[in-house]
């Protein structure tokens, strides 16, 4: 004879449970706390049990604040001011639902409070949706928040679609605000699809607008990244070129610039990373190139 019929988990409709709960968000009737949220001090109001339950920093949070049990006492609102009320309430919307609705213009600053928050799904959620949505306004600014919270794979599609639209990505905004390990990530790839010089030139303005920035010399800034330019694929007249720009900030140490003036003159680099003399994808040939793709190849043998 069989036993009796296992116990079984059994889901009603989903959908509907959402939809009820999203109407609790920011609903006063009923909440138990008050949040104050960004610059415009927006009121926000939420249930205590939910978050707690849902998210350990609003348990902890609450644990600091006990709820009065005195009716005439009037608890404390938090104040959140450095965020912004709608990535505030997406946040809340995903602690109620577990599904958020983003859009381009919030969905980075929402990836930041879910980390803030330790929120592994809604990290999820962000990530897939940037991946998935990315623009060349948009794709640095993403490369940025993937590098700085280690979304490996967010960081992967941002650096695919950056070598897809060099051209366009190294003149937008999000790209003078990179930092040096970003930076670096973009400049270490094989794929880009832009000629050296002008991928220069556009460091170099990357590296001017930080030093306003930041108050730092354009050499100072510049230190780390300048080393993954691949001065060898310059031709003798555009190394002549760049030394006479770079005599207006120093933005490349002389001893590199010596050292592809050595190449140019004995056909022998030495002590070179190999892929400092690969072609990028965007490279257009010259004809000192023969001489490289040899080193290349007998380097890697």
């Amino acid at each position: 004879m069989s036993g009796p019929p296992q116990p079984a988990c059994l889901w009603g409709n989903l959908t509907s449970f959402a939809a009820d709960m999203r109407k609790m968000i920011n609903e006063r009737e009923f909440s138990d706390v008050q949040f104050i949220v960004g610059k415009e001090r927006k009121v926000v109001h939420a249930h205590r049990c939910i978050l707690a339950y849902r998210c350990e920093a609003f348990s902890t949070m609450f644990a600091q604040q006990p709820l009065s049990c005195d009716a005439k006492e009037v608890d404390i609102p938090f104040v959140l001011s450095d965020v912004q009320p709608d990535v505030f309430l997406a946040v809340i919307e995903f602690l109620y639902t577990n599904c958020v609705m983003l859009s381009n213009k919030m969905a980075l600053d929402v990836l930041t409070s879910a980390v803030e928050y330790g929120l592994d799904d809604l990290q999820k959620l962000c990530v897939d949706y940037i991946s998935n949505t990315l623009t060349v306004e948009s794709a640095c600014e993403a490369l940025q928040a993937a590098v700085t919270y280690r979304q490996t794979d967010m960081k992967d599609k941002c650096l695919a679609f950056i070598q897809s639209h060099t051209k366009s990505i190294v003149k937008t905004q999000g790209f003078h605000e990179l930092s040096d390990p970003a930076l670096l990530v973009i400049l270490q790839s094989d794929l880009l699809t832009i000629d050296e010089p002008d991928l220069i030139n556009f460091v170099r303005e990357w590296a001017h607008v930080n030093s306003v920035v930041l108050d730092k010399t354009v050499p100072e800034i510049a230190k780390e990244v300048v080393h993954e330019l691949r001065l060898f694929l310059l031709t003798p007249d555009e190394l002549t070129i760049l030394e006479a720009e770079n005599k207006k900030d120093n933005l490349i140490p002389m001893d590199r610039i010596a050292e592809v003036w050595k190449f140019h003159a004995l056909r022998k680099p030495s002590g070179i990373a190999v892929h400092l003399l690969r072609r990028r994808k965007g490279t257009r040939p010259r004809d000192h190139h023969k001489y490289l793709s040899q080193i290349s190849i007998k380097a890697t043998k």
